[in-house]
């Protein structure tokens, strides 16, 4: 598997961007050679392809906050719809481009009205969407890794991670990210961070009395 680091030093005043970045050209790097078989390989995201989640991260790196309010209104206040309207706005006629219009997003800072944070959990939590079910591994940063938790854990804006982990004391074996009390779920810090965001695959990879409650919380409601 290839992965890709940031090509210069983060600059002073940049905060999560740099970091953003590194994610997006690492994922770009590693889908660089699917077949047409694989593009169409169904997501961890209900509903959706590899493909079109890479299409709809595009979409979240094309989004100012003017425009994301403009489509809100398009929609009617049907945030479902908004997403799938721009994300098939970024799928291009092929995989090919598909993937060439996510390049071209890379180093954007282009943002909806949501914290740059979430924004680096949602590339590694898309990322993985695409990756696990296509067999890629990423060695991530356990730095990155631990802020995304970190977050994660005390908000439930767009993910509701916060009450899902309620009642719960997780602890991560490779990393210094703990959160929470109660039944224990241990495990590495990514199978930790994609099961608060509701991937219940990720639980398979989690020990501890906990689990089974959160394997109950990660099913569609």
């Amino acid at each position: 598997m290839t992965e890709t680091a940031p090509r210069t030093a983060p600059r002073r005043g940049t905060g999560n961007w740099p970091l953003i970045h590194a994610e997006r050209a690492a994922l770009a790097a590693d889908l660089a050679n699917l077949t047409d078989e694989q593009w169409a390989t169904p997501s961890l995201c209900a509903g959706l392809t590899v493909r079109e989640v890479l299409a709809h991260l595009t979409a979240a790196a094309s989004l100012t906050p003017v425009r994301w309010l403009a489509g809100v209104i398009r929609c009617r206040f049907d945030f479902d719809e908004q997403v799938a309207m721009r994300l098939a706005e970024q799928m291009g006629a092929t995989p090919a481009e598909t993937l060439g219009r996510f390049r071209g997003v890379v180093t954007s800072t282009t943002k909806p009205p949501l914290p740059t944070m979430a924004m680096l959990g949602e590339t590694i939590v898309h990322g993985e969407d695409i990756r696990r079910p296509l067999g890629i591994r990423r060695a991530y940063p356990i730095e990155t890794l631990t802020q995304v938790a970190e977050y994660y854990r005390g908000s439930d804006l767009v993910v509701p991670a916060k009450g899902r982990i309620r009642g719960l004391r997780l602890v991560a074996g490779d990393g210094p990210f703990t959160a929470g009390s109660g039944a224990p779920v241990s495990g590495t810090t990514l199978a930790l961070t994609m099961a608060m965001t509701g991937r219940a695959a990720y639980c398979d990879e989690l020990d501890g009395d906990g689990v089974a409650f959160l394997r109950d919380r990660c099913r569609p409601a």
